[in-house]
């Protein structure tokens, strides 16, 4: 934006005249930049630790992949300190191989792991100075150096490098490297910034950031296909990978006069309201017992009026996982306002073992990609554009209708809806470490008797304060002596 420009009037000064003359007639207000011509980037936005200590609960959380028995899930806990960043991927799966015999170059061809880092925000067409790779695969018992590797781009490739780094690894099941049916493993890169040749982030900063899940299914291979975040990824291109954003953006909103309130609820106003649970539900995913790998992934839950959002660092008890998806329309909110606040309220009305649970952050997505409630399962459901939102729930017993309210701040998101013309589409999930971490909600389902508690958006608006450019030229006073 320009600024307001003025000269003061001041005698026999004839350049300043000719100069704001020229201002005048010659400068404009500058013009609206060009959308960009693809879609943005998906973008996980971490916190910052205090300390050596990386609480689950309260670190991003991203996902991808899909659960049956040929593929592989993953939810992937990020988050940062003074000295490292670290990565740590839960990884459903139903059968663990890796190689007890690894070579650097085969690392990725059993069950296995790739971290991408690029130290820009607008990447580069190929691995350069700024990129590093970092593989790591599953191992039973065995140290660890064996099983890892670093990389860093040069001259458009890949080099081998020997910087410190660590990763650790657990599993779940059976045992590796046996027929028996496992439930998963998780792996955790902890990466120095100092190997990367930098300090922490400043919060704002953003970086480039992939991720690859590599698997396979028996000794005698070939690997299966190859799971990526975000999912077109290109491991030779770092600008086409996901934005990893140091801190939580701000939202400010443009200059506005107090308008109006809008509350969106299903019912209210003959508003319709679509949103359904994924995953587990309240029973576990008790219908896909007791494999739970074939059936899991496809389980649909519309029309249900309860919704689950659950999550823990045991990757064994994956099949209690669940996720909760919800719509808000627009259409009713006045073209061309300003988003003064937005925030999305739940009730809840439960939680698993409530004597025994810990307190969840629960954490609000913004979605880009279309879903259909009557065919959304966990393994179609839309990954996560960007983590908008986050906010403590308490455990509880039934406290009696309609619940406990609680509310997300998903101001940036609704403004981005309301500006795109789209509907509010959201998803809640958590990065819980503890045992029992199930908090139960009412969705827009619940009874017209008990409507207050469905899924409600809030929305203050406002009237855009026009900004005018006053330009003004002065002229100096000439005073002619005889």
């Amino acid at each position: 934006m320009w600024p307001f420009l003025t000269a003061r009037p001041r005698p026999f000064l004839p350049l300043l005249a000719l100069l704001s003359l020229a201002l005048l007639l010659t400068t404009q207000p500058p013009a609206q930049e060009a959308a960009a011509s693809t879609a943005a980037p998906r973008q996980i936005n971490i916190p910052r630790f205090t300390g050596s200590t990386f609480a689950s609960e309260e670190t991003a959380v991203l996902w991808f992949g899909q659960v049956d028995h040929a593929a592989n899930y993953a939810d992937v806990r990020l988050g940062y300190n003074d000295d490292k960043i670290k990565v740590t991927l839960h990884i459903f799966d139903e059968h663990l191989w890796y190689d007890t015999s690894p070579t650097a170059n085969t690392l990725t061809q059993w069950d296995a792991a790739t971290l991408y880092l690029h130290k820009t925000a607008a990447g580069s067409g190929s691995p350069n100075a700024s990129s590093y790779r970092f593989d790591a695969q599953l191992t039973h018992f065995e140290a660890r150096p064996a099983y890892q590797k670093a990389y860093r781009g040069s001259s458009g490739a890949w080099t081998a490098v020997s910087i410190p780094f660590d990763t650790t690894v657990e599993w779940r099941g059976d045992a590796p490297n046996t027929p028996g049916g496992d439930r998963g493993w998780l792996i955790s890169f902890n990466i120095p910034f100092a190997s990367l040749g930098a300090s922490a982030p400043a919060a704002g900063t953003e970086w480039r950031l992939g991720l690859a899940l590599h698997d396979r299914d028996d000794a005698a291979g070939p690997p299966n296909p190859t799971q990526t975040w975000p999912e077109a990824l290109n491991s030779q291109q770092p600008s086409a990978w996901g934005i990893l954003h140091f801190g939580m953006p701000a939202y400010t909103p443009p200059l506005a006069t107090p308008g109006g309130r809008l509350t969106l609820r299903h019912g209210l106003h003959g508003t319709t309201v679509v949103d359904a649970p994924v995953g587990g539900g309240t029973m576990c995913g008790d219908p896909a017992a007791p494999g739970y790998f074939g059936q899991w992934g496809s389980l649909n839950y519309a029309g249900d009026a309860t919704a689950n959002v659950q999550n823990q660092w045991d990757v064994a008890d994956w099949p209690c996982f669940s996720k909760f998806y919800v719509s808000f329309p627009t259409t009713s909110l006045p073209a061309g306002k300003v988003i003064l606040s937005a925030s999305l309220r739940l009730h809840l009305f439960g939680s698993a073992s409530p004597g025994d649970a810990q307190p969840s952050l629960l954490q609000v997505f913004e979605l880009a990609d279309p879903w259909d409630e009557a065919s959304l399962t966990w393994n179609n459901a839309p990954l996560a554009q960007e983590n908008v939102a986050a906010a403590w729930v308490d455990p509880a017993a039934f406290p009696g209708w309609p619940g406990i309210p609680y509310d997300w701040d998903v101001t940036r998101a609704v403004a981005a809806a309301h500006a795109a013309g789209e509907p509010v589409n959201l998803a809640l999930y958590s990065a819980d470490g503890a045992y029992h971490s199930g908090k139960y909600f009412s969705t827009s389902e619940a009874g017209d008797w008990n409507a207050v508690a469905r899924p409600t958006l809030i929305i203050e608006w406002g009237e855009p304060v026009a900004i005018t450019y006053d330009w003004h030229a002065y002229l100096p006073a000439v005073r002619a002596d005889n």
